[in-house]
């Protein structure tokens, strides 16, 4: 894991190239397994029991951004391309990854721009290269676009898929029960992934059982799939309601709980150093790492990702080093499914004998 130092290979074996309602007859999408880490101490566990792992007072945090159909095919010249929608700026510029189809229903890697280039896509919507969104890098670009971009998503776009999984999936494969519309149609180009285990019956016995939860948005960009960059600027809410749910359950000793990486980064923008949450939406530049550390979440249930993904930072900041490279060498002996329709994991802190 190189991220943490200590080297891990996830074999190709263990990705999970399906959602789990269709791995085979009778299951779900909650039909996936439970790493738990209480700080180095690990267990194993079915995801349905997760209600059983909390208590009363406990608060989830969950992102409520829809996964958009952000992949449309186009031309740049005479060549086939696929572009990636993934932020819309504040100057209603968008944020794209161009990539070339790889003639298997996926695509691979290619740079961006140069400046000016136009890719003409269907419905004679045309965007123009502008500029990279990082002088660092020129995957990402910003683009102007002629048309009106989530119109031209809901009527050519497709969910982005990558090379790992198997076949293309319907767009409700990517929702979570969490996922609302957006006014604006703005969504996320990559599923909050963490939150598509759960199910509405399982939402209901954890409110039966005294456990809160606090909506909250983070439209999540294009991830770098080859690269492994930081996260970019993205559009996050953290509502007055929320604000104030978050901070009853800390005041009362609860455990604030985030799921997904979205979640964690939306509530730790939205704190202030004294680790109270307001009230707060915009455009967030924070990257949660070790040294910034939380000042709001105790714990993070999130899916596993690659050893050399920026996400790892931001786990380390929740549960430190050792928990997460105990963790992952439990994942990976154990045969833990990875990526978004893979197995997941729940961070919670060291309290001692359970």
């Amino acid at each position: 894991m190189s991220v943490l130092g200590a080297p891990l290979c996830v074999p190709d074996a263990l990705v999970a190239r399906v959602p789990a309602e269709q791995r085979g007859p009778g299951r779900g999408r909650d039909a996936v397994r439970l790493l738990v880490s209480h700080g180095t101490e690990v267990t194993h566990h079915a995801f349905a029991e997760l209600p059983a792992l909390l208590r009363a007072g406990d608060l989830l945090v969950v992102n409520t951004s829809r996964t958009l159909p952000a992949a449309v095919d186009g031309r740049l010249g005479h060549a086939r391309v696929v572009v990636h929608f993934s932020t819309r700026g504040t100057d209603g510029r968008w944020a794209v990854e161009l990539r070339d189809p790889d003639g298997k229903g996926t695509t691979r890697a290619r740079a961006g721009g140069p400046a000016g280039s136009v890719v003409r896509l269907s419905g004679d919507v045309r965007l123009v290269y502008e500029e990279p969104v990082a002088a660092e890098s020129r995957r990402l670009w910003w683009v102007r676009v002629s048309g009106d971009v989530p119109g031209l998503l809901r009527r050519h776009g497709r969910p982005i898929r990558y090379s790992y999984t198997e076949r293309d999936q319907p767009l409700s494969a990517y929702q979570t029960v969490f996922a609302l519309p957006s006014p604006d149609g703005a969504g996320s180009a990559e599923m909050p992934s963490a939150g598509r285990p759960f199910t509405a019956s399982m939402v209901a016995e954890l409110v039966s059982r005294g456990v809160q939860f606090a909506p909250v948005v983070l439209h999540t960009g294009v991830a770098s799939q080859e690269a492994h960059e930081p996260p970019y600027p993205e559009l996050f809410e953290v509502s007055e309601v929320s604000a104030r749910l978050i901070n009853a359950a800390r005041a009362a000793g609860g455990r604030v709980v985030a799921v997904g990486t979205t979640a964690v980064r939306a509530v730790e923008a939205a704190a202030g150093p004294d680790g109270v949450v307001r009230a707060a939406a915009g455009r967030t530049e924070l990257v949660v790492t070790p040294e910034r550390g939380v000042r709001v979440v105790d714990g993070l249930l999130t899916g596993l990702h690659e050893p050399e993904a920026s996400h790892l930072l931001m786990l380390e900041a929740v549960a430190g080093r050792a928990a997460i490279e105990r963790g992952y060498t439990e994942a990976v002996s154990r045969l833990y499914l990875w990526h978004e329709f893979g197995d997941v994991h729940l961070l919670l802190p060291d309290e001692g004998p359970h």
